[in-house]
């Protein structure tokens, strides 16, 4: 059973690219021939990490997504965060003779030889979550990071009507172009209000909960008269709300984060200090990216690049992007 959730986000992302268009021509390429010839598909899922969990989560969802069909098998892969592993792993796959390849890139900014190799063996290849900055690919589907950061620091204008202290926790590394486009979408609107001072954290959390806790506990430390944090990730930011209880300051500091991870829509539904995040949900992404990959396979012709709705998730309308049957 499909849930509100999933539901109406399919049915947005389908309805926005009729109406956002894309940013380059439909692939028109001939339907591919499963490699077994009897209908059915084997696809490689290619993970650069599986070790946070909007990464897991996007492999659970590609593999449930697949069980849906009836007819696509998946090979899953994880290089844990090398990149000469996730080459190595594409290799495999294509050894395999998978008929297309879908990638997680995680962190990863760009993956030449992984691009390289799949086309050589003429493979389609399906992009979820992460566009990687250079290489040739079939088609991507994510979201747009800019305009979710944007629409966060919309909601933190209005919430700090009266000005004051704003942290930026960030996941890291320095190069991380999903990262940097969360952040300065937060930071054209908040950089804009004279009463509001920006304190971007000198340290990466990683994007995990740990690593949020401990950056918030070191900007407490120097920061303690702030009034918001925003993170670019929600798993960081429900490390960070564990800091800012433990320092007795949840009536003061008010939380935004990214994704629409349960455990943040949950903490929103409760009506605790985590005000707002931006949908993003690697059950959505990942199954969309599933759907992609064997339509490209059937001979469909399909959007280049798809940017999924992030609506704002507040108390108000976070409990019909709550999956209980989620893998995110």
């Amino acid at each position: 059973m499909i849930t509100r959730k999933l539901s109406g986000l399919l049915l947005a992302g389908a309805l926005a690219l009729v109406v956002t268009g894309c940013s380059s021509e439909p692939d028109t390429a001939a339907p591919a021939a499963s490699a077994s010839g009897d209908g059915k598909y084997t696809i490689g899922v290619a993970n650069f990490m599986l070790g946070g969990p909007y990464f897991s989560g996007m492999d659970k969802a590609i593999a449930a997504q697949a069980k849906k069909k009836g007819n696509v098998d998946i090979i899953s892969t994880d290089a844990n965060g090398d990149a000469a592993k996730l080459a190595s792993n594409v290799e495999d796959l294509l050894s395999k003779n998978v008929d297309a390849v879908i990638i997680s890139g995680g962190p990863l900014e760009s993956a030449p030889a992984v691009l390289n190799s799949i086309k050589a063996a003429g493979k389609p290849v399906v992009l979820v979550d992460r566009k990687f900055q250079t290489g040739e690919y079939t088609s991507w589907i994510g979201p747009d990071n800019e305009a979710i950061g944007r629409q966060n620091g919309e909601f933190l204008a209005e919430k700090l009507a009266d000005g004051g202290k704003v942290g930026i926790i960030k996941g890291g590394p320095a190069d991380n172009t999903i990262g940097s486009a969360r952040t300065n979408g937060v930071k054209s609107v908040l950089s804009a209000k004279s009463n509001i001072t920006l304190v971007e954290a000198p340290d990466f959390g990683n994007w995990g909960s740990d690593g949020g806790l401990t950056v918030m506990e070191s900007l407490l430390a120097t920061n303690g008269d702030m009034k918001a944090v925003f993170c670019e990730n929600d798993a960081m930011c429900l490390g960070a709300q564990r800091a800012i209880a433990d320092a007795g300051k949840t009536d003061q500091i008010i939380i935004a984060g990214v994704d629409g991870q349960a455990e943040a829509l949950k903490a929103i539904m409760d009506g605790t200090n985590y005000l707002v995040t931006g949908l993003n949900d690697a059950d959505i992404i990942g199954a969309l990216g599933l759907d992609r990959a064997v339509e490209i396979l059937g001979g469909a012709q399909v959007e280049k690049d798809t940017v999924v709705p992030s609506p704002r998730v507040t108390k108000e309308n976070a409990a019909q992007f709550m999956n209980p049957d989620g893998s995110f």
